[in-house]
């Protein structure tokens, strides 16, 4: 479907939903203030299951809150309305998430990236990462963003979304905080249980996919309760595509043009086109399980204390296998680079690339190329990756007399993500190949005009090992305390105390065996250990057998010694004073809060400089604070109007990478050159704006409409400086004989605060029965979003200053789910829009990803269920660009696309 016809016909859905809900919310409202006392009785004495039931109870919570926010309920006990933490969540109204494998991964907030969002965890800040197969996506990159596809949904209870900052709330989050709760016993009467178990399958995989959850939970009239579950899921995931790398301008020879015109051979000599480096079919897969244990005890000894311990171990393991047919020029573009030398022969031994035919578009760009005798390779990458996630926090709340409240937890968690094997094997072949780009910027086809399954047209090139560890640990102690003066006052405070470490470290050993090839010395014949891919669409080709591959060339896997070694370490006491209360204007009922919170933070950055090829540790140490003050308030115009407004300052910490203190430090004939992280960048700091008005009506109604602003400073770019002191690097002395705190450091490279950003938005959200409508059709819901952003800040493209949006922000996103329920029997479709969005060096196209689900309700305890993910097979694209190309259609050019399958799983709940 084209972009023209989803906006249509997304405008016309949210045309005819906004009518509808007007109708809905009038009608509602005047049969409201017309029924009598008995009548709502009977109304809410109407027992609502499901999906509505969600929605009802999110509802109760958002007009409740005061701040702006909001939530998701879960439909039951262990039945939460997605497979995913994440595909819920972009259900919410300025939420987008990002799909790895077709599977929600990551959250963005109002425009802002998944760095700026932070997530919570029964009242603790998680940081949990794994990380993306492709490189492009930033394999094994640290941040502190949240992975939410570590977690089955079916752990948690209850998932908030605040997006104004209040002086309670821990500083940070620039976009807003997510807050995952897991069930309490003390939530349940008695012994209640629940079961789940599904099936499922893709159509990419084929593979049969089992995901089984159960929770059981018994409180002995609240005085001391248990309550624990499970959930485990084991499934294959298969992207596939084509993608290219790099793009630049290449000189090219006489020899390599002679069957073009004479205007296009002048255009290749003088290096005027423009060429990728390498395009290649790609298959990225995964076999991937999921497991997750949670405990809860809660304990009342007296009435007014309450104490829980909440545990939880989440375990995410992640085999991966990477394959790829490539055009690889080893010097060079895909077309015109030369080959290295097999089995003692130099490059000159082989017949030079030579053009066929070829077309260019406006831009330069080659959009079509007809080559023979060009230079091919293929990758056979395996990975084995394991994520183990721990958490234990001791919550209590304390109620000494009725105006005092006394509540702090105290809390532990690690992450670990480990990725033992990232192992390559690369193979060349010559041929012919015709590239067509000209379908469309984002499409491309290869022929290939040579058998690409015969192991006698390759040869072994070389062997990679490498291994990457990452540890995250996280210590939080905090205390609060309440006071209420009377029913419209009260005064809280709270100090707080939170360390965060993160380090980790890379091994490798690149290059086996290629020399030994090069030279001939060793046999670089692939015939004893190939195998034949055939699981791409387009494209069958050769792969090595890993096990065969070693053990022909008495290969033991061995790393280097490690080496990227870095560990940031983040210390931060904070405390809070806020003011909650109610008051009147213009006879009106109005509450909210007012407060400041003050942080103070010591980082210290320790890594290894790379100086004279020798790992030298360095370690650096930095100091800041500051006061945040916050504002809430809402206006209760009625009892089913409110208008909402709040002001507040926040900061977001950069991300973990460019505190990292690796680096190095050169000096070639005279020339000094450092480049580092740099542990000295203060946190962005953000003033925010929020004004909405909220119109609930009937059981689930509900419309809202809202405008936000953030005012950025801070954010940090790339940097390069000449001629300064060696002192104002920060580093110490002595990592480079000669090199003092005088010395002149004629190039010095690092990250700093420089860039300003400016962030306006609009939401717009509605949710509603048609209960007005004749049956069967008054059991029809919609909830229906959307979020439109506009930024602007200064971006280096191309070693130029370009104004452009803020990366990682997609300027509109709106979501749609229609629904049917009754007490039998359930369905809904969702619909997810996402716009165009920018990342350093390119960005990815809109998507709309279709779901759906389905229930019948056997008995009152058991149900069955349908769930689909992703029908329409949604095809992700990402681009770069050349040349000032930035933003620009006509000068983006294809890097990756790819698609992942659709899922279906089908499966039972049963209440005990």
């Amino acid at each position: 479907m084209s972009n023209h016809n989803k906006w249509l016909l997304t405008g016309v859905a949210l045309g005819a939903m906004s009518l509808s809900m007007l109708t809905t919310a009038t009608q509602a409202q005047e049969t409201e203030t017309a029924v009598s006392a008995p009548a709502d009785e009977v109304i809410q004495e109407v027992v609502v299951r499901g999906f509505r039931k969600s929605l009802g109870m999110a509802r109760k919570l958002k007009k409740e809150f005061n701040i702006t926010a909001d939530s998701i309920v879960a439909e039951d006990m262990a039945k939460f309305p997605d497979l995913n933490l994440a595909e819920s969540l972009q259900r919410l109204p300025g939420v987008a998430i990002n799909r790895e494998g077709g599977e929600g991964r990551r959250v963005s907030l109002r425009g802002l990236g998944p760095d700026f969002t932070r997530v919570q965890l029964n009242g603790m800040e998680v940081l949990g990462n794994v990380d993306s197969p492709m490189d492009s996506r930033g394999q094994t990159s640290r941040d502190r963003a949240f992975d939410f596809n570590i977690f089955a949904s079916d752990l948690f209870s209850r998932v908030d979304v605040n997006k104004s900052f209040s002086a309670e709330q821990d500083e940070g989050g620039m976009a807003g905080t997510v807050g995952l709760y897991t069930s309490k016993p003390f939530n349940y009467r008695g012994q209640k249980a629940a079961f789940s178990l599904q099936g499922g399958t893709n159509s990419a995989t084929k593979d049969f996919q089992p995901r089984v959850a159960g929770m059981y939970s018994y409180n002995w009239d609240d005085k001391f309760g248990v309550l624990v579950s499970l959930a485990y899921g084991k499934r294959k995931t298969e992207e596939q595509g084509y993608n290219t790398y790099g793009a630049g301008t290449q000189k090219a020879t006489a020899a390599n043009v002679a069957n073009l015109s004479a205007a296009d051979q002048a255009k290749a000599m003088n290096g005027e086109l423009i060429f990728q480096r390498g395009n290649r079919l790609s298959v990225w897969g995964s076999d991937q399980e999921r497991l997750g244990l949670t405990t809860a005890l809660q304990w009342r000894p007296v009435e007014s204390l309450t104490l829980t311990l909440d545990a939880l171990y989440g375990k995410f393991t992640n085999d991966r296998s990477e394959n790829h047919l490539a055009t690889r020029g080893s010097v060079g573009s895909t077309i015109l680079g030369t080959s290295m030398a097999h089995s003692g022969k130099k490059a000159s031994d082989f017949a030079p690339p030579s053009l066929v035919s070829i077309q260019y578009d406006k831009n330069n760009s080659v959009i079509y190329a007809d080559v023979n005798n060009t230079v091919f390779a293929t990758e056979t990458r395996r990975q084995e990756t394991e994520n183990t996630f721990n958490q234990v926090v001791l919550t209590g709340e304390w109620k000494p007399t009725d105006k005092l409240t006394i509540e702090g937890h105290i809390g532990k968690e690690t992450s670990d993500y480990d990725i033992p094997i990232s192992d390559k094997f690369y193979t060349e072949a010559f041929g012919g190949l015709i590239t067509d780009y000209r379908v469309s910027p984002y499409e491309a086809h290869n022929t290939y005009k040579w058998d690409t399954t015969d192991p006698n047209n390759y040869r072994a090139h070389e062997i990679d090992f490498s291994a990457t560890y990452q540890t995250t640990e996280l210590e939080n102690a905090e205390l609060n305390g309440a006071y209420a003066f009377n029913d419209n006052l009260t005064l809280k405070a709270g100090a707080s105390f939170r360390g965060f470490i993160n380090s980790g470290y890379q091994q490798a050993t690149d290059d086996l065996l290629k020399t030994e090839w090069e030279k001939g010395t060793v046999d670089d014949h692939v015939t004893d250990y190939y195998k034949v891919f055939n699981q791409h669409d387009d494209q069958s080709w050769l792969i090595v057998d890993w096990d065969k591959a070693l053990a022909h060339y008495n290969v033991t896997r061995t790393l280097g010694a490690p080496k990227a070694i870095y560990e940031v370490k983040e210390d931060t006491t904070a405390g809070y004073i806020q003011l909650d209360w109610k008051a009147s204007l213009f006879g009106k009922p109005v509450r909210g809060n007012i407060g400041a919170r003050s942080y103070d933070t010591e980082l210290t950055s320790s890594g290894t400089m790379a100086v004279k090829g020798i790992n030298t540790p360095t370690t650096a140490t930095k100091t800041y604070s500051g006061v945040l003050p916050a504002f809430n308030a809402v206006l209760e115009v009625s009892d089913n109007f409110q208008i909402r407004a709040a002001a507040a300052q926040n900061i977001n910490r950069p991300s973990l990478a460019a505190y990292a203190m690796n680096g190095s430090v050169s000096v070639d004939n005279g020339y000094v050159k450092v480049s580092t992280g740099n542990p000295n960048l203060n946190p962005y700091t953000s003033d925010e704006f929020d004004l909405s008005g909220e119109w609930y009506f009937g059981r689930v109604g509900m419309l809202t409409a809202g405008v936000f602003h953030k005012s950025i400073d801070g954010l940090v770019v790339s940097r390069t400086d000449y001629d300064v002191s060696y002192a104002s690097t920060g580093l110490q002395e002595g990592l480079y004989e000669g090199v003092t705190a005088s010395t002149n450091v004629d190039e010095y490279v690092r990250s700093v605060n420089l860039n300003s950003a400016k962030l306006n938005g609009l939401e717009l959200s509605a949710q509603t029965e048609f209960f007005f409508l004749p049956a069967p059709f008054n059991n029809l819901g919609v909830v229906a979003n959307a979020t439109f952003i506009d930024s602007e800040t200064m971006n280096v493209v191309n070693n130029k200053n370009v104004k452009s949006p803020i990366y990682g922000m997609s300027d509109v996103n709106h979501n749609v789910t229609l629904y049917y329920e009754t007490s039998t029997w359930g369905a809904r479709v969702s619909s997810n829009f996402r716009s165009d969005y920018t990342i350093d060096s390119g960005g990815f196209n809109s998507t709309q990803y279709i779901d759906a689900a389905a229930f019948y309700q056997v008995t009152p305890k058991i149900r069955l269920t349908i769930d689909a993910i992703n029908l329409t097979d949604e095809r992700e694209e990402q681009y770069n660009s050349f040349n000032n190309g930035y933003g620009e259609a006509g000068a983006r050019r294809l890097w990756n696309s790819t698609t992942s399958g659709r899922t279906v799983f089908v499966g039972a709940n049963l209440q005990f």
